[in-house]
């Protein structure tokens, strides 16, 4: 049943029907002031930075998108190969399936290739997970220290525990490794919600040292769940809540204050290498995108890369644009009133 669910979300999002109400990411709302004399060239720009203590091409992540059904095997396949050529960082998608003991699905089956394809570079993945790693024992000697929740309006299948994720990054059964471990949060409960400052202090103070925003904008999980809700009562339910969340911009900027040291990754409703240069301007370390590389990822890796190659050139260009020879200096460009 539970791969049945991931098959049907994707094909949601894959349509299209997965949007929200139409409200947008706010980053729409953040334009620069155009550099005439950059006095510099294009190819000066410096997009590399440092994520996990490991040097990568360009400040973009590919977020979680599946790990269930049979398919996603191949779409997590082309994702790997294409993250490891660009030497760019991968999330991987939902770990229930493989935890729940369907071993041919998600990361109980995957993980190994995974890591063959993209050995220099770092992956990361569920987190609501983790309780049932410990609990249950499984999924041992993953790459990821993560954490998500799956939306709280999906039917009794879903996710809806909410309780104890913080205390896993004091927990140190949650970790074999030396040192303190790279929590990552991310979604929220609702999946896509947002990351409020409040919160990102609460998980800061835990041990959480990245947070992941995902803003409200772009894929609505509320939508998706109404698309496939097996009553009336439950798409109203589902429905109600499609434009609910902090727009991407708005979380950015929150975590950003409340976290000044946290790595922040700016992820929802993100469209190009324009929408990357302005979250990373509002304070993302990194840029994340899932929906929109998913087309993509169902043809192959090829097509995953020349996707985040346009990406990546669309950025160098923001940067060119605005003067900024690096990542650093992008954040200091200076915005429009």
């Amino acid at each position: 049943m539970l791969g049945e669910r991931k098959d049907q979300h994707l094909d949601i999002v894959l349509s299209g029907r997965g949007q929200g109400d139409g409200a947008g990411t706010g980053l729409e709302a953040v334009r620069f002031v155009h550099c005439a004399l950059p006095e510099m060239d294009l190819d000066e720009v410096d997009l590399g930075t440092v994520f996990l203590g490991r040097p990568i091409a360009a400040p973009l992540l590919v977020s979680s998108m599946t790990g269930g059904p049979a398919r996603a095997a191949a779409i997590n396949r082309h994702l790997a190969e294409a993250c490891e050529a660009l030497r760019l960082p991968l999330a991987v998608g939902s770990q229930r399936v493989a935890l729940e003991g369907a071993a041919r699905a998600g990361w109980g089956r995957i993980c190994g290739a995974w890591r063959r394809r993209c050995r220099c570079w770092p992956i990361w993945g569920g987190a609501a997970q983790h309780r049932l790693r410990r609990t249950r024992g499984a999924g041992r000697g993953r790459d990821d220290r993560g954490g998500c929740a799956d939306p709280a309006s999906q039917p009794a299948a879903g996710g809806r525990a909410a309780r104890g994720r913080p205390e896993l990054a004091r927990d140190p059964r949650t970790d074999r490794g030396a040192g303190p471990p790279p929590f990552r949060a991310d979604r929220g409960q609702g999946g896509g919600g947002g990351l409020s400052g409040a919160v990102a202090r609460q998980l800061w103070n835990a041990g959480v040292q990245v947070l992941d925003v995902a803003g409200s904008g772009g894929t609505s999980w509320a939508a998706v769940e109404a698309e496939r809700a097996r009553t009336p009562a439950e798409a109203a339910v589902a429905r109600a809540f499609a434009g609910w969340g902090i727009p991407t911009a708005r979380a950015i900027a929150e975590v950003r204050a409340a976290c000044p040291d946290a790595v922040v990754i700016g992820s929802g409703g993100i469209r190009d290498g324009l929408d990357a240069a302005r979250a990373i301007r509002l304070g993302a370390d990194l840029v994340g995108q899932a929906a929109g590389l998913l087309a993509a990822a169902t043809e192959g890796p090829e097509a995953v890369a020349e996707h985040l190659s346009v990406m990546i050139r669309q950025l160098r260009v923001a940067c060119f644009c605005t003067g900024s020879r690096d990542l650093a200096a992008l954040r200091r460009a200076p915005l429009q009133d």
